[in-house]
């Protein structure tokens, strides 16, 4: 018969202990649980001390109320343990229909293999136990989350367990780099998972795009070796890392081209052109040609704001204001020296002065101007 593996073993260890403290009303002795838990009975004096003591505190760890009380109120040279059945067992939970569609829709959001498992299972425990879900309160929606990186599930282990890790890293400029971490947080942000770490090597925070680690991360150091800071905002990190960090608004105005920017136009709204056109917002903007919008977005970065513009060619021009148009114009102008004379000019409608298809001739249209 093929033994269980250490984790089994621990796992079985700590299910039997649990059992000892809840089935006494009275506190147990060291002696008396070395003989109840079977591990500690066919083990030497040193290693069941050791055993106990870990034991103990993971038990803690993981939310056990495990009490020590004397054993004789009129003698309390020897402790005793047990746990508190009142304190340990969970009360009854009661969800509203609507609450438990929602958990439902949580569930089904999970589209790969190594989540939907431990959601669907869940699920099934809620409908065990007669919840009903009102489906019609959120009809229509359901979102899935893909989790296509391989370093995901060694990336989510870590942070769970505070596991510091050694991973291969493909930074901007394409160099790829061998980086030890202290992972802080795992988080989702405009269609990509990102990790929020300490970089050991530079001494600093960190964040690291999933997408770019390269093959699959190792742990370098053992479980539990540090905390996340106190208060630690994941999203607030990210944003601060690609330069939209919270704080003041800038409303810009730019020049779409219908059918285009999506990600533009879901921040922004339509002032001119389009049948989405609201002819009261801000002031006059002229008439736009046909097949393009004129759109305010309000941002908190303009550099960042400059990148999208860029990526997005000649299907978004800057109106508005000059330092964002400077911006872009800048951007361009390096990629076009980096490729040499022979690159060609920059995208029309981005990066160079041209008769946009713009506001009316006394405005300023067009990406640079």
């Amino acid at each position: 018969m093929a033994r269980p593996s250490p984790a089994a073993a621990k796992t079985e260890r700590l299910l039997n202990l649990v059992i000892a403290l809840l089935h006494t009303r009275q506190p147990l002795s060291r002696a008396r649980l070395r003989e109840a838990v079977p591990d500690y009975a066919g083990s030497s004096d040193e290693a069941f001390e050791r055993m106990f003591e870990r034991d103990k505190d993971e038990l803690r760890a993981l939310g056990v109320p495990l009490r020590t009380e004397p054993i004789d109120p009129f003698f309390d040279d020897e402790p005793g343990y047990r746990i508190d059945q009142r304190e340990y067992a969970l009360p009854e939970i009661d969800f509203a229909p609507d609450e438990v569609a929602v958990l439902g829709l949580a569930a089904r959001s999970w589209s790969q293999a190594s989540l939907a498992g431990p959601a669907a299972q869940a699920l099934r425990k809620l409908e065990a136990a007669g919840l009903v879900k009102d489906e019609t309160s959120v009809a229509g929606i359901e979102p899935l989350l893909h989790t296509r990186e391989p370093a995901f599930e060694p990336v989510r282990d870590a942070v769970l367990s505070r596991t510091p890790l050694r991973f291969d890293y493909r930074g901007g400029s394409g160099d790829l780099t061998e980086r030890h971490v202290q992972p802080w947080g795992l988080t989702s942000w405009h269609g990509r998972w990102y990790l929020t770490a300490h970089d050991l090597d530079r001494d600093a925070p960190r964040v690291f795009r999933l997408d770019r680690i390269a093959g699959t991360p190792t742990k370098d150091g053992r479980k539990g070796g540090y905390d996340a800071p106190t208060g630690h905002d994941a999203a607030a990190m990210i944003r601060s890392s690609v330069g939209e960090e919270d704080g003041e608004t800038t409303t810009v105005r730019l020049l779409v081209r219908e059918g285009t920017a999506a990600s533009l136009r879901r921040r922004g709204q339509v002032v001119a052109g389009g049948p989405d056109a609201n002819p009261d917002a801000g002031s006059a903007p002229g008439p736009v040609a046909e097949g393009w919008d004129l759109l305010d977005l309000p941002v908190g970065s303009l550099p960042a704001l400059a990148k999208e513009v860029c990526g997005a060619g000649p299907d978004v021009v800057v109106v508005a204001p000059e330092e964002l148009r400077s911006l872009v114009s800048q951007r361009l102008e390096t990629v076009a020296h980096a490729h040499g004379p022979g690159a060609g000019p920059a995208p029309d409608g981005a990066g160079r002065a041209h008769d946009a298809p713009g506001t009316a001739r006394g405005g300023q249209t067009g990406g640079v101007r």
